[in-house]
This record gives C-alpha cells, structure tokens and sequence, in this order.
C-alpha cells in the first residue's frame, strides 16, 4: 500500500482502489494528485494480476475540480503545463487497460467528472451530483469526454450554465449507471469488483476493447472487431470450461449483488 498526501493505492485478491486523499480540501485536483494518479494507473496497468480497478475518494466530496489555489503567481507555461499533468491522468487512467469502476459518493465539479469518465462506468448514491462550471470560471474543460456520455445539448447545458446534474439526472442521463444507498456503496462495489476479478481476464479484456474500439466504428466494422474477439477468446482460452461453468451457476448468479440498485 502506497499512502501520502494526495492519493492511496491498496491492492487486494485481484482488485485495486485508487483513492483520491485531500478530503480538507475536498479532493481538489493540483499537480502532486495529477502525477501520482497518472503513476498510479501506468503501475496497474502493468500488474498483472490486478483485474478490476475501483477509483474513489475520502470524505463527503469525490473531488471538487481544480485546484486553483496552485495556479497564483503561475505564468501561461506553467498552467499549461499543469492543465496537461491532468489531461495525461485522465488518459492513463482511461487507458488503465482493465475495467474500471468510479465510484462517486459526492459532487464531482469539473475535473472530479474527469476523473469519474475516464474509468469504464460510475455508481453513484443519492448524494452524487456532478457540475462543469469551467467557462464560468473563465477557463474551457470537460468538453470532450462529456458530450460523449450526455450527449451535446445536455454537455452545452451544463458548460453554459454551470448548473449541477443530480444523481437522478445523471442516471436519466446515463453518465452514471446505477445508483446505491450511501451506507452499502463502498461495500456494493467491492462484491461488483470482485465479481469482475474472478472473471475470465482475457474474456473482461476483450469485452472491453470491442466496446470501446465498436462504438468508435460503423457496424460492420463493430461486429468485425467482436468477431475477431471471440476469435482470439477461442484459441487463448478453455472456453468449454467457462460454459459449463456458467451453466452450473444459472441465471441468477448475480441476483444479490443487484439488489436495491437503481439503473439507467
């Protein structure tokens, strides 16, 4: 276990959970956290044996954007020098290589939602909210990732006006993809991460990609990318024992850990 100031990384049974760690100042993104959360997920994406990664944060607020205390007495060069620390941690963190679950308890502004779309998909309880106030504050971000979760209009919404999205909205939305009490959260995406880790690892990596490469194509290209997935699944792995395995656990082998969740 790595523990410091700005973030903890603690690894367990094939499941890592990066936590963000200012909960005083309320998660605020600035340099240190950028770097050490970029560290972070070049590290895990190389460790093989971590299977699934939950990214979550410390006290009541998942991260409350920027850190804009940093940026006085900063020169053009040096903010964008930092504006491109976070946009890398975005990006290994996207790139992270395995599923990645953001579990969002609290508002998320600006560069927390970053954060949280970066991974594969978001839980969240009924204290989620998320908020891009950038262009208010006189700055552009969370144009790109945005649109492409919530669409335009509803991304053009919230960047004009800064107005925060609910939890209930972010569900409609589909930005977040089921919600959870806030007294089991913690303890509902551990059993969903646990879940994923024992899991065919070449089966959840393929899935992955085929998503995310499928709805970057047109719909041949799409179902090539899938068939060249089972493909490879058929010639890597004993795909006869995961049949029968999953024969043997029946339809609701997943029952439980749905229960009392909402979903978009």
């Amino acid at each position: 276990m790595t523990d410091d100031q700005t973030l903890i990384v603690e690894l367990l049974d094939g499941v890592a959970e990066i936590v963000l760690n200012r909960p005083e100042q309320r998660n605020a993104l600035n340099a240190p956290m950028c770097d050490e959360l970029r560290a972070a997920a070049v590290r895990l994406r190389a460790d093989e044996s971590i299977r699934c990664v939950i990214v979550r944060a410390n006290g009541p607020v998942f991260c409350a954007g920027a850190d804009l205390k940093e940026r006085k007495g900063m020169n053009i060069d040096d903010v964008r020098a930092r504006r491109l620390k976070a946009f890398a941690a975005y990006d290994a963190l996207e790139k992270i290589g395995k599923p990645c679950i953001a579990l969002v308890e609290g508002p998320a502004v600006g560069s927390g939602g970053e954060i949280a779309m970066a991974c594969d998909f978001i839980v969240g309880t009924e204290k989620t909210s998320f908020r891009t106030p950038e262009a208010l504050w006189g700055t552009v971000g969370a144009t790109q990732r945005l649109p492409r979760v919530v669409g335009k209009r509803l991304a053009k919404d919230m960047a004009y006006t800064g107005r925060s999205l609910s939890a209930e909205e972010s569900l409609q939305a589909g930005l977040v993809s089921r919600i959870v009490p806030a007294h089991e959260a913690v303890k509902v995406v551990r059993q969903m991460a646990r879940d994923i880790a024992a899991a065919s690892p070449l089966a959840m990596q393929l899935t992955r990609d085929c998503i995310d490469r499928g709805v970057e194509s047109n719909p041949a290209g799409a179902l090539a990318i899938e068939i060249l997935a089972i493909d490879t699944l058929l010639q890597n792995s004993d795909w006869k024992e995961s049949i029968s395995s999953f024969g043997q656990r029946g339809d609701g082998a997943q029952d439980d850990q749905n229960n009392g969740a909402r979903h978009a």
